[in-house]
């Protein structure tokens, strides 16, 4: 069964009988500014995809990595891993996941026949981790913005390569968080694979590139398996030249955390804290926890009547909303304000 994503605004437009362009789409970590397309050559158009040796180095340069596999984003690395890790481990049966996350992650696993462990905000003890097993971190959280230092991912790294275990750890939202965080320079070892999204931070999802950081063998088994042209010309001319600039990284990082302190001050003063009881996130997102866990749904259709599209998260207890530019802020305000004039409990909730 597929499972609900954001980003499908043509649907809920649909659903709820609003056009398109009148809404204000929340519903995805994307960065709303994006890396200005660089100028690409009519060759890289009309010929095959071929391996990009200056995107490889850019790519190895930003993540601080000796090896990297490019690849049309995270998720045919995440479908692609329980079949070939069983190559590896064939004894492997247990996987440890986030209880809230992305949920491909627990998908992909379960499909495969792997027994599903869940933690909730600490990693599960390290006595009660199974020989052989899976132990999967995403790092921020999305969608509730837990940090993990690197210092404690390499002590399960650690412990992992003792257990003949795999560590998988999915940073696609770490751009916007210090360097000290990310591991992607500790992975040169047989059981660390790191996930790196391009198209979040820079706001290019659309183009379809992502990374997978890991040792040699592993890369070369992903690039065996995923086969020639995973990624398109055009999208790795478009990489090399934004994992490069370095005025830009350092432009947009803090255009984000400006925008994302803005808008979970505007937050606050919209519901208040008789609404909300908690927000968490990172400069991409911002994820809302309310008093009563219920008032999530029904926020979220009152938003989407008002044509502000944000997301659910998959419990139904919590709201995810990305972060906008400024001159959209009114619009989120005035949608969020309008709606706690009074208890929520009274709303009636639309059919549409």
């Amino acid at each position: 069964m597929a499972l609900i994503h954001g980003g499908q605004l043509q649907q809920i437009a649909n659903q709820y009988k609003i056009p398109t362009e009148q809404w204000l789409d929340l519903s995805t970590g994307i960065a709303p500014t994006s890396y200005p397309i660089p100028h690409i050559p009519l060759s890289i158009w009309q010929n095959l995809p071929q391996s990009n040796s200056e995107l490889l180095a850019a790519a190895k340069h930003y993540y601080q990595c000796e090896h990297v596999t490019v690849t049309n984003g995270s998720q045919a690395i995440i479908k692609a891993l329980p079949q070939l890790w069983q190559l590896k481990n064939s004894t492997s049966q247990h996987v440890y996941l986030p209880k809230y996350g992305y949920k491909e992650h627990a998908q992909a696993w379960r499909k495969a026949g792997y027994e599903l462990h869940f933690y909730l905000d600490e990693l599960p003890p390290i006595d009660a981790i199974y020989l052989n097993s899976v132990l999967v971190i995403i790092n921020p959280n999305n969608p509730t913005g837990k940090l993990f230092t690197r210092k404690i991912i390499m002590q399960y790294q650690a412990l992992m390569q003792e257990l003949n275990g795999l560590l998988v750890v999915d940073e696609a939202f770490m751009d916007v968080i210090t360097d000290d965080h990310s591991i992607c320079s500790q992975v040169e070892n047989s059981n660390t694979l790191v996930f790196r999204s391009f198209g979040k931070f820079f706001g290019l999802a659309g183009i379809r590139i992502g990374f997978l950081v890991a040792n040699k063998n592993w890369c070369n088994i992903f690039n065996e398996h995923l086969g020639p042209w995973q990624v398109n010309g055009p999208a790795q001319v478009v990489a090399q030249h934004a994992l490069k600039d370095t005025a830009w990284h350092q432009q947009q990082k803090q255009q984000l955390n400006t925008l994302r302190k803005k808008q979970e001050a505007l937050l606050w003063q919209a519901f208040g804290s008789e609404v909300i009881a908690e927000i968490r996130g990172t400069d991409l997102f911002l994820t809302l926890s309310f008093n009563d866990a219920e008032s999530a749904e029904k926020i979220y259709k009152l938003l989407c009547q008002q044509a502000v599209y944000v997301r659910l998260t998959d419990e139904k207890d919590k709201l995810r909303f990305g972060i906008t530019t400024k001159d959209k802020l009114n619009k989120l305000f005035n949608a969020c304000h309008s709606i706690i004039p009074s208890p929520l409990s009274f709303f009636p909730l639309s059919e549409s």
